[in-house]
């Protein structure tokens, strides 16, 4: 299983996420909107608390039963429709091309478009109100992003393939995805989102902080601003409302001497975010491929060292 995993993170890097394809994640998001359109329009305050538990435990264990019962009948069918099953389900948890790709838009809208279709192109991968941004606001922003999500798009789910298959991946991708749409201390989303703001939580603790080893070790390799994004990433890991965000975007901001997070704007509610990083300079948006690069490398890596302790617990202890 863990050749299949690897096979998967290979597909993920060469096609990333077609817009095209069929997709769990997708479907997912299509039921929480579903869900949150049904179940939760009418309700009081407190009703919506006890249906946001509901829509979590439906949303993350259906999305996990249902991916174990894909794989169960695949390979009853045939072993290899089994490992095609596997490695497909596989494939569609992870985001590392897809990410880069998302980043690189707005890289490119930033260089050769105008600001307001920049400002278009990062509200496609960021929850904060983006209208008002200045170019170097839509940079860091971008690369928040990035950061962050090299935790919750590849790292995570990583981990979760390497322990618990597809099925556990899956479930961890519908924690995330719920946290990102319902997720949010606005008005309209508090009530409704709370459970599933904290679960997001508690999944990506382990993940962040494996995020942050692994980027430093991306730093290094990449012959960046390593002592800078220790000492940030050190000081400033928790300089942020999530206890998990701030750990990537410490590293990735020392790394790049910039300073990130601040308050923002979020569907017209001004959020409170403290600052994360010294602001050695300016962030520019070439930055953004930077940021990229530590993406890239840092799956990379993340993926060789899991590998080897799979293999060896595998070849020793079982």
């Amino acid at each position: 299983m863990i050749y299949w995993i690897i096979i998967a993170f290979i597909l993920d890097l060469l096609i990333g996420d077609p817009y095209n394809w069929p997709h769990p994640i997708k479907l997912i998001g299509n039921f929480i909107s579903w869900f949150q359109d049904k179940f939760t329009q009418e309700k009081t305050e407190q009703e919506k608390y006890r249906w946001g538990i509901l829509l979590w435990v439906i949303t993350v264990f259906g999305s996990g039963f249902i991916t174990y019962c894909l794989l169960r009948v695949s390979f009853r069918i045939h072993p290899f429709i089994g490992i095609a099953c596997y490695i497909y389900l596989a494939y569609t948890t992870l985001a590392t091309r897809s990410l880069s790709l998302e980043g690189k838009k707005v890289y490119q809208k930033l260089v050769n478009d105008s600001l307001d279709n920049a400002r278009k192109q990062v509200a496609m991968i960021v929850g904060r109100d983006t209208n008002e941004l200045s170019k170097e606001e839509i940079t860091k922003a971008t690369i928040e992003t990035v950061a962050e999500n090299t935790s919750d798009g590849v790292i995570a789910p990583l981990l979760c393939l390497f322990l618990g298959g597809p099925t556990l991946a899956m479930m961890y991708k519908a924690v995330n995805t719920l946290d990102s749409m319902v997720g949010y201390v606005t008005p309209k989303y508090r009530a409704i989102g709370w459970f599933s703001a904290k679960m997001d939580d508690i999944w990506n603790f382990i993940p962040a902080r494996l995020t942050w080893l692994y980027l430093l070790g991306a730093t290094k390799i990449l012959h960046l601003n390593t002592s800078n994004a220790w000492k940030v990433g050190k000081t400033d890991c928790r300089n942020h409302k999530s206890p998990n965000s701030g750990y990537p975007e410490a590293v990735v901001a020392g790394a790049l001497g910039i300073q990130l997070g601040g308050t923002h704007f979020y569907h017209g509610v001004e959020i409170y975010k403290p600052t994360i990083g010294v602001s050695l300079r300016s962030a520019r948006p070439k930055d953004i491929l930077t940021a990229n690069k530590l993406l890239y490398t840092t799956a990379i890596l993340s993926l060789c060292v899991f590998s080897v302790i799979a293999i060896i617990i595998n070849n020793y202890f079982l």
